[in-house]
């Protein structure tokens, strides 16, 4: 089942988290969709069930204008991102905040508190793949 794009409105906030933009909702990973974030636009490359029981992936596509921030957020586990375009600073609890540029990946572990800022005066395009637990919110706010 794939999400929607309320569905996805959650993911974005960390694809800075898409990034992100984000700003936590009570959206489920699959469920009942929150409304989208004022210059965030988000797009589902791929859902799938997996990589166990009980956990979904989702890589997604999160475009962020110019001074959107994203506010502080965890997710019920992990994102994985790459920046495509533009850049955003990641602060990530209990690490140094990074300025994150094209080409540079970042890693979220499960439940850690994050958000995210632009650096620059340029659209930012990050893809994010989250593995989160079914039925948890995607994102909540910290």
């Amino acid at each position: 089942m794939l999400l929607t794009r309320r569905d996805f409105a959650a993911v974005a906030s960390c694809a800075i988290c898409a990034a992100t933009g984000l700003i936590a909702t009570g959206a489920m990973a699959q469920g009942t969709p929150p409304a989208a974030t004022p210059g965030v636009t988000r797009k589902i490359l791929s859902q799938t069930d997996g990589p166990v029981p009980g956990y979904v992936t989702i890589i997604a596509e999160v475009e962020i204008e110019p001074g959107v921030l994203v506010a502080r957020h965890t997710h019920p586990g992990i994102e994985s991102g790459y920046v495509l375009e533009g850049g955003i600073d990641l602060p990530i609890q209990g690490q140094p905040t990074r300025a994150l540029k094209p080409g540079d990946g970042f890693q979220v572990p499960a439940e850690t508190p994050h958000a995210g800022a632009r650096n620059g005066d340029k659209k930012t395009r990050v893809t994010s793949t989250y593995v989160v637990e079914k039925g948890k919110p995607l994102a909540s706010p910290a």
